[in-house]
């Protein structure tokens, strides 16, 4: 395709602000995500970026059968896939126990487990489970440096595990290792910094090798991780990448070896011309990711754009050649983070061959479904 590949021929037909996606990008992300996993029965990718059952399918369709998610809605959307193995990657504290054993009888043919890192999580989730006459696969949420969940990996992380096995209510499945800290441009360097951490849960796995516990099953990693997890060989570990499957502007400069394109793009006029050199756009924090610095969106059209104010709902940039644009004139910008951009979306417009021709609703961005 063109260097405009993301250009509609009928821009008239799309109100802005909208996102755009691209399921013919969609479907040759999934096709390089298991050419690198070394197959699809190796993945188990997280849906939190797209939130959207259509993109669920596609990898269906790819041979991809099992899945990660975050929220209980997201599990529901995934659910209603027809998804047979599902791990809701989010340690589930109050009425979320509830809520996931609730999913768990709505949906008997999906295998859905969860993460947990402390003892007496553990335990309300197994008498809770156990009161119904059910028992629900647990993953050990392991720590490998990012600091935000997890338990560290040593002998209370194995006391854990031994737990799993022998608590009424719940199954030892794995280990869950989200290494989403590391982030090194440079390939090598991202490859030392990964064995590095993860030290410590290979030292565990051996553990619970020689304690004669059940073989941990091992969910690795994220995106910046995925080209280096997916060199292993060790037998039931499972590859879970995610924003893979649209990408964005800061894995796109952040993983140059990766090669994987873009396939979410932001649409968006001028809605006005308030000074020379500046122009105001109707892309505002309600609809880009504004949880980082500018810039937040990259134009391609318009590359040396600077983004100098950002409201709700007006973004306004400085550029050169102003003059060519118009208010009502329609522009393209790829998001710096897609995940939170989806999640701003109600629904977004799927463009095939060059033009507009539907939508998709993003299902998952609500918290809760009919759960």
């Amino acid at each position: 395709m063109g260097n405009d590949w993301y250009r509609v021929s009928n821009e008239g037909q799309v109100d802005s602000p909208a996102l755009l996606v691209f399921p013919d990008r969609i479907d040759a992300n999934i096709r390089r995500m298991v050419e690198i996993a070394g197959g699809p029965e190796r993945l188990r990718p997280h849906v939190k970026t797209y939130k959207m059952p259509e993109v669920v399918r596609a990898q269906m369709a790819q041979g991809i059968e099992k899945f990660k998610c975050a929220t209980i809605a997201e599990a529901e959307m995934v659910a209603g896939c027809d998804v047979g193995d599902l791990l809701l990657a989010y340690q589930p504290v109050g009425p979320k126990i509830e809520r996931l054993l609730t999913l768990c009888e709505k949906f008997p043919n999906t295998r859905f487990s969860a993460i947990v890192d402390i003892p007496e999580v553990m335990a309300e989730i197994a008498s809770t489970f156990d009161k119904a006459g059910r028992s629900l696969p647990l993953f050990i949420d392991v720590n490998a440096g990012m600091n935000r969940t997890g338990i560290e990996p040593g002998d209370q992380a194995l006391a854990l595990y031994e737990a799993l096995v022998e608590t009424p209510g719940v199954e030892a499945a794995g280990l869950h290792v989200y290494d989403g800290h590391i982030r090194d441009r440079d390939l090598d360097d991202r490859r030392a910094r990964v064995e590095t951490d993860w030290r410590g849960v290979w030292t565990l796995i051996d553990d619970i090798k020689t304690s004669g516990l059940p073989e941990p099953l091992i969910v690795a990693g994220g995106t910046p991780s995925f080209p280096i997890h997916a060199k292993r060989e060790a037998p039931g570990l499972e590859l879970s990448p995610g924003t893979i499957l649209l990408w964005d502007r800061s894995y796109g400069t952040g993983l140059p070896e990766l090669p994987f394109e873009s396939a979410a793009v932001l649409f968006t006029r001028v809605v006005s011309k308030p000074a020379a050199g500046t122009i105001t756009l109707d892309l505002g924090t309600k609809a880009v990711a504004s949880e980082m610095q500018p810039p937040r969106a990259w134009f391609p059209d318009f590359p040396e754009a600077k983004q100098v104010g950002h409201n709700e709902e007006h973004m306004v940039l400085e550029l050169d050649g102003t003059q060519d644009l118009s208010v009502g004139s329609c522009l393209y910008a790829i998001p710096w983070h897609i995940c939170p951009t989806v999640a701003l979306q109600g629904e977004v417009t799927v463009v095939e061959g060059g033009k507009a021709t539907g939508t998709w609703t993003v299902a998952a961005r609500n918290r809760r479904l009919t759960v």
